[in-house]
């Protein structure tokens, strides 16, 4: 692959995570099942109900959660390796009550450039009764992260 052809897959994949994410925000379960194969899976940790297996049980996942929580996602950063079709990402969530921070591992199908699996990875598990769920002391503010909840 040349570099030019390397660039333009990177920036279908960086423009396929910020359209999911995007269709994550409105909780619609088609929108969001769209950019996976019918075998994709999106594993979460423990406590989250099970890793979803396919794009429209993925997108009931986050639709719920979308309902359950008023999650609404921010990326804050992007790194996409179009040699090996991966990508990471660090991001920003806001829910009722609460910011978490977490990063996410993906692999896309080379052939149609959807997802084939993600893998979820949380800054903390979830604190009882925490409002802030994301690294100590890494600076946020002063790298230009979400900072409001």
């Amino acid at each position: 692959m040349s570099t030019s052809d390397e660039t333009v897959v990177a920036q279908r994949m960086e423009q396929a995570i910020r359209r999911y994410y995007a269709a994550c925000n409105t909780g619609d379960v088609e929108a969001v099942a769209a950019f996976f194969t019918p075998g994709a899976v999106h594993y979460v940790p423990p406590g989250y109900g099970g890793s979803p297996r396919g794009g429209r049980a993925i997108g009931e996942a986050i639709a719920r959660l979308v309902q359950a929580t008023a999650s609404r996602w921010n990326i804050d950063q992007v790194l996409c390796d179009p040699g090996r079709n991966r990508a990471v990402i660090e991001w920003t969530v806001r829910r009722t009550g609460a910011l978490a921070r977490g990063a996410e591992w993906y692999e896309f199908d080379p052939g149609t450039g959807l997802i084939t699996e993600i893998r979820a990875y949380l800054a903390s598990p979830p604190a009882a009764g925490a409002s802030r769920l994301e690294l100590e002391g890494f600076p946020y503010a002063e790298r230009g992260y979400t900072m409001d909840s």
